[in-house]
């Protein structure tokens, strides 16, 4: 254990008070703690435990967090497999709601929340790439949940910001994070709408100048990427121009970077493969295929 905890007083320190992931077991370069994450939400600290019971003591643990300066509450979240996330605060105080930074961009997060606190941390470096490319564009953010890539466009100066996913509660996380940032409201819509059945609403504010993808991994009775990606990118075409670009998303360890690029070839021929996006420094994999795939298209000239 005392190796997670020296890695985990070195990522606080480039945590630098803004979100990060501090201790990544599940990328497999820890041997023996691949059941094991801890994430930094400033100031608290959420310990991720993918088993059905944590396989070491975590009293240490939680100490060391609790002994950090930056660190004010700890908490624990059982996430192992076919069980229902719980989480509960095991040290020092937790609001309910926290407000975050990345970038100097402001997020809203809810560290007691079972399952994703509202801001995916791995896409660190999707957001950074959104906005430093968005000036001008007009974006459609399909699977938005909260907004988090609209929010990084709107920062890089894009001219207008579809989001569309099927909570409205999370869109509603959305709006507000927007307005932590003071971003003007009229540049923004938001759409809670099931994707797969309103193409016609998706298609009447296009046409699009990029377009990110993001959907979950899987999801029963809403999104299974083998059969329901290839659904949204048959439609590539009618919402985009030429010369429009594609972020397109998969985080299913059980999916190779080769799965997202054969259905986009099979499915969308007229958009060329550019470049994959690094994985976030924090987020440290042995195998990089395990890890989040973002990759980017463009749509051919012709």
């Amino acid at each position: 254990m005392q190796r997670v905890i020296d890695s985990i007083g070195e990522q606080l320190q480039l945590a630098d008070g803004q979100v990060r992931r501090l201790f990544h077991g599940r990328g497999g370069l820890y041997d023996g703690f691949e059941w094991l994450v801890v994430d930094y939400l400033p100031p608290v600290a959420v310990i991720r435990v993918y088993a059905a019971e944590a396989p070491q003591p975590l009293d240490r643990l939680i100490a060391s967090l609790m002994a950090q300066p930056q660190v004010g509450g700890v908490v624990l979240q059982m996430r192992g497999r076919g069980r229902e996330a719980h989480s509960e605060v095991m040290a020092g105080e937790v609001s309910d709601t926290l407000v975050v930074e990345e970038a100097g961009l402001r997020y809203q997060v809810r560290p007691l929340q079972n399952q994703n606190a509202g801001l995916f941390l791995d896409m660190r470096p999707g957001r950074a790439w959104v906005r430093e490319h968005a000036a001008g564009a007009r974006v459609l953010n399909l699977f938005a949940y909260t907004c988090a890539f609209s929010v990084a466009a709107i920062a890089g100066g894009a001219r207008s910001v579809v989001n569309l996913d099927m909570s409205s509660g999370a869109l509603s996380v959305g709006r507000c994070n927007h307005r932590l940032n003071d971003h003007p409201s009229d540049a923004v819509s938001y759409l809670a709408l099931d994707l797969l059945r309103s193409w016609s609403r998706v298609r009447r504010q296009g046409p699009y100048d990029l377009v990110i993808i993001d959907p979950p991994s899987f999801q029963p009775g809403s999104f299974v990427a083998e059969k329901d990606y290839r659904k949204v990118l048959r439609r590539l075409e009618q919402l985009t121009l030429p010369g429009s670009r594609i972020l397109a998303c998969h985080n299913d360890p059980g999916h190779s970077e080769a799965f997202l690029k054969e259905i986009m070839a099979d499915e969308a021929p007229q958009f060329g493969f550019l470049q994959r996006l690094p994985l976030a420094d924090d987020f440290p994999e042995r195998d990089p295929e395990q890890g989040l795939k973002a990759l980017l298209y463009l749509r051919s000239e012709s």
